[in-house]
C-alpha cells in the first residue's frame, strides 16, 4: 500500500508514538506500507520539528528527520503537473494532495480537520482516500493480509489454476 503522511502524522508516529499511529508504524517496518515524501514536506516537516511545543532539541529534530528519511522513498515533481485537484482551503496542504496524486498513493493519512473535509468535494474525486492514522489501520491490516498470503512456488499450481492433467 501507497501512502503519504501529513506532518502531523509523522510527528505523531515518530515524536509522541500516539497508539494510533503505532499500528501504521508497525505497517512501514513490515513493508506493507511504503512512503513518499518531496522536497517541500520535507521542508515542513523541518520547520514543525523545531516549534517549542515539540521540545526537541536541534539533535533531537535532526534524529526525527533522519528516521522518517530513512523510510520514505523520494517522489519529486518530474515537470509541469497540471493535476486535476480541489483546492484545499489551507494552501499550505494543497502539497498532500498533490504528492499523494504524482506518486499514485492510495491513502493520504492526517488528522488535519480542513484536509479531511477535501474528499467531501464531489466536483473532483480523488484517486486516493484521505483517513486519519486510526481510519488506516484496518485499511493497512487488509492490504497486508493480501500481501502476505501464500504464492505458489516453483512446480506448484495456485489453487483454482489449471487442470491436474496438464
Amino acid at each position: 500500500m501507497r501512502a503519504v503522511l501529513d506532518t502531523n502524522v509523522v510527528i505523531d508516529l515518530l515524536h509522541f508514538a500516539d497508539p494510533p499511529a503505532q499500528a501504521l508504524h508497525r505497517a512501514i517496518h513490515c513493508g506493507a506500507v511504503q512512503c513518499f515524501a518531496d522536497q517541500p514536506c520535507l521542508a515542513e516537516l523541518e520547520r514543525v520539528a523545531g516549534y517549542p511545543r515539540f521540545a526537541l532539541d536541534t539533535s533531537a529534530q535532526q534524529s526525527l528527520l533522519a528516521d522518517y528519511r530513512g523510510f520514505v522513498t523520494l517522489c519529486e515533481a518530474a515537470g509541469a503537473e497540471n493535476f486535476a485537484l480541489p483546492r484545499c482551503r489551507d494552501a499550505d496542504d494543497q502539497k498532500f494532495l498533490i504528492l499523494a496524486r504524482r506518486c499514485r498513493a492510495d491513502l493520504l493519512i492526517t488528522r488535519d480537520r480542513l484536509l479531511l473535509t477535501v474528499t467531501r468535494q464531489r466536483s473532483l474525486p480523488l484517486p486516493f482516500a484521505i483517513v486519519t492514522a486510526a481510519e488506516a489501520a484496518p485499511l493497512i491490516a487488509v492490504a497486508r493480509d493480501c500481501h502476505q498470503r501464500p504464492t505458489a512456488r516453483a512446480g506448484e499450481r495456485p489453487l483454482g489454476g489449471g487442470s491436474e492433467m496438464d
